[in-house]
């Protein structure tokens, strides 16, 4: 009887899904440093690196609660780059690592941080504020 109990309690824990988000922290980047390095062949080009370290704005997109700095790597032209960066606030910081893509919204990893967010993980989803790609809301999901 205590093995059937089990599967099923089992058996619930799979069927309830994904484990909701414990915090939701989210800020709003504003793209004002991007800048493309070409590598290899002229132009947009697979290996071609993205820098930048940005201002990050509270949810209302009023008032800077930090920045954000880090790198991302072309890998299908026109399309997409591979990105790691670091969110850095007032009580620590959340690092990602995920695609982000030129058109489109897209969800990174979070992959750890520090201080009050040390041992992170999660997802964050990117979303563009405008069409211009100079500003994105970033909502971190900290399980």
């Amino acid at each position: 009887m205590m093995r059937i109990r089990v599967i099923v309690a089992a058996a619930l824990l799979v069927a309830a899904g994904p484990a909701l988000a414990k915090e939701i922290v989210t800020v709003v980047e504003h793209a004002d440093t991007d800048a493309v390095v070409d590598i290899g062949v002229k132009d947009d080009s697979a290996g071609d690196v993205l820098t930048f370290a940005n201002p990050v704005f509270d949810a209302a997109n009023k008032t800077q609660v930090g920045t954000d700095q880090g790198y991302c790597i072309r890998t299908v032209v026109g399309k997409a780059w591979e990105c790691v960066w670091t969110l850095s606030l007032k009580d620590g910081q959340l690092t990602v690592e995920g695609p982000f893509l030129d058109a489109g919204d897209s969800v990174l990893a979070i992959t750890g941080g520090t201080g009050k967010y040390a041992g992170a993980r999660g997802q964050m989803k990117l979303h563009y504020r405008n069409p211009k790609g100079t500003e994105f809301d970033f909502r971190y999901e900290l399980e």
